[in-house]
């Protein structure tokens, strides 16, 4: 099916579509399993490892399983779920095999490239869109709910809006909210949320393993109501949430943090300053923490030397 974006006309629904899976893993097979709930058809997908056969049969039944050209070829979206260093080579390798024609339309799901690295797939006249769920995948079926409760950062071609409203449409068939992403700020975008999700869940699990050193039982439920709190109180109202020796200018606690951490956790004490600082920043800067004090835990932190 050619799909056609008149100039200046917006495009509210993408017709039926056949879809094919580029490959089945986590994240495509989910997808792909939303859109079938949608009404589109996914016609094949990819996947060679006994985990993608076994998630496809279960999210995606009856759908033939192909090589990637194939399932490329047979689609008018190609749903491109891959591993970021392994898309750039993908899409080279299957335009080069003919397996993407004008009128397609070409989605990856990957956070950290925008619609420039589908360029090979755009010069043969496919519609490049990227769509990129915010949410952590298990591939299994309770992800099909989890789509519906998250955003998806769409990003296209600048100026072209019938190519965003397109990738607004088939986010929201699948129960997801739009969330427009310029090209120019994907990376950034996705350093963000590496940043917050990846590195939260290496600070909880020092923090739950600290506890654990210390003899604390339990330390997964003792920090859950603290750590639950703290991150909505950060959502909703920002530095304001702010709390904590640091932010209430209690050097001395702050040195006996110091002190007890190089002592007994060498390896979380330069996390422990570095965090301290941007604690110090923030404070700052929202007004919480007088300079006076500021400038005490500031020095205390750069191990007693004078901060410039």
């Amino acid at each position: 099916m050619e799909h056609e974006r008149p100039p200046g006309h917006a495009v509210m629904r993408p017709a039926r579509l056949a879809v094919g899976v580029v490959s089945a893993g986590r994240v495509g097979s989910v997808f792909g399993a939303a859109l079938a709930r949608a009404g589109h058809t996914v016609v094949g997908a990819s996947g060679i490892s006994e985990a993608s056969v076994r998630r496809a049969e279960r999210l995606l039944p009856g759908v033939p399983l192909l090589p990637s050209d194939e399932v490329a070829a047979a689609a008018d979206l190609v749903l491109l779920a891959l591993p970021d260093d392994a898309l750039g080579p993908m899409v080279r390798g299957l335009a080069a095999t003919g397996a993407f024609r004008a009128g397609q339309i070409v989605v990856h799901t990957s956070g950290a490239h925008g619609i420039g690295i589908l360029s090979p797939a755009t010069e043969l006249g496919a519609l490049p869109l990227a769509l990129h769920p915010v949410m952590t995948f298990t591939g299994r079926e309770e992800d099909l709910e989890r789509l519906a409760a998250c955003s998806v950062g769409v990003t296209a071609a600048e100026g072209d809006e019938a190519a965003w409203n397109v990738g607004e449409a088939l986010t929201v068939e699948m129960g997801a909210e739009p969330v427009r992403i310029p090209e120019a700020t994907r990376s950034l975008y996705h350093a963000a949320l590496a940043h917050g999700a990846n590195h939260l869940v290496t600070l909880v699990a020092d923090c739950a393993e600290l506890l654990r050193a210390g003899g604390v039982g339990n330390a997964e439920r003792l920090l859950g109501p603290l750590l639950s709190a703290a991150l909505d109180n950060a959502l909703r109202h920002g530095d304001r949430a702010l709390t904590g020796p640091v932010a209430r200018g209690d050097a001395g606690t702050v040195r006996t943090h110091l002190r007890v951490l190089a002592d007994r956790a060498p390896d979380v004490a330069p996390t422990y300053r570095t965090l301290a600082r941007r604690t110090v920043a923030r404070a700052s800067e929202s007004g919480l923490l007088g300079a006076e004090a500021a400038a005490e835990i500031a020095t205390l932190l750069d191990d007693g030397r004078d901060v410039k």
